[in-house]
């Protein structure tokens, strides 16, 4: 039975109280005209199923973050190229039965880079090997990177890295956090977790020869990557922009089915989501 109504999205998460995508969204659709509702739930993995299982009709889509990126893309019917590359779904189109799964956060990065003119990138090094270093990996893989460090705790975790590495003709070279080969990085992307200690002597020697870092947090600034950063005179930029760009990425899709078509109106749906992210977190 179809049931009527407006249609919901929502981001789904744990913890989830600190998202901005709310604002993001409810902003975008304000200036595209689009009657739609958007809010936030805590869901953990282990009541997600059961969660996605209980909507009705009226859902449009959802997002989604940690933990649940694994059990999006297990659930979704169908997925593009950058959610099969890495193995996390963090967007959700349900249309006509269908569960279509995205990732859109290889192209959030790659779009926040942009703005701070980055469109070339012959190497790159990457800390942390978690979830998200995947999509860092696939996106600085866009830009053309052939030759990726990624500095870890534990120099095995890189071993899937690696593996995805190869599947897309990068080398990826792991380094321990008390060393690392390279000194002439243009891009580090930084994916721990926000509080996530480094040892000071540590984090000024990745900045000293890290050129731009992108960090993905944003809940937690600065972080200690982006404090020794500022200390070495560098650039550091927080998740913020990688959150504005994943957003407008995931707009495209519950709006047209394709991220990469263009809103009506996108430039003032843009602008609408930077003034959002300017305001307090609600």
């Amino acid at each position: 039975m179809l049931t009527t109504g407006a249609p919901r999205l929502e981001v789904w998460g744990d913890p989830i109280a600190h998202s901005r995508s709310p604002q993001l969204h409810t902003a975008a659709y304000a200036v595209l005209g689009l009657d739609w509702s958007y809010g936030r739930r805590r869901v953990d993995e282990a009541s997600f199923a059961e969660q996605l299982a209980g909507l009705d009709d009226t859902w449009r889509g959802l997002s989604l973050t940690m933990p649940l990126k694994g059990a999006a893309f297990a659930a979704a019917t169908a997925r593009d190229r950058r959610a099969e590359l890495t193995g996390a779904v963090n967007t959700l189109l349900l249309e006509s039965g269908q569960r279509r799964g995205f990732n859109t956060d290889v192209g959030g990065i790659v779009r926040a880079l942009a703005d701070d003119a980055i469109g070339d990138v012959p190497h790159a090094r990457i800390v942390g090997a978690g979830a998200t270093a995947t999509s860092a990996l696939v996106a600085v893989g866009e830009l053309g990177a052939r030759d990726v460090e990624v500095v870890a705790r534990r120099p095995g975790a890189v071993a899937p890295l690696e593996e995805l590495g190869g599947r897309l003709g990068i080398t990826v070279t792991a380094a321990p956090f008390t060393s690392s080969s390279r000194t002439d990085v243009p891009l580090t992307i930084a994916t721990l977790p926000g509080d996530a200690p480094v040892d000071g002597a540590v984090a000024d020697a990745l900045a000293a020869s890290g050129g731009l870092l992108l960090d993905v947090v944003y809940g937690h600034w600065p972080t200690a990557l982006s404090a020794a950063w500022d200390r070495a005179g560098g650039t550091a930029r927080s998740g913020l922009g990688m959150l504005l760009h994943q957003a407008l990425l995931q707009i495209r899709i519950f709006r047209h089915g394709d991220p990469d078509a263009q809103l009506p109106g996108e430039d003032a749906a843009l602008e609408a989501m930077r003034r959002a992210l300017e305001a307090p977190a609600a």
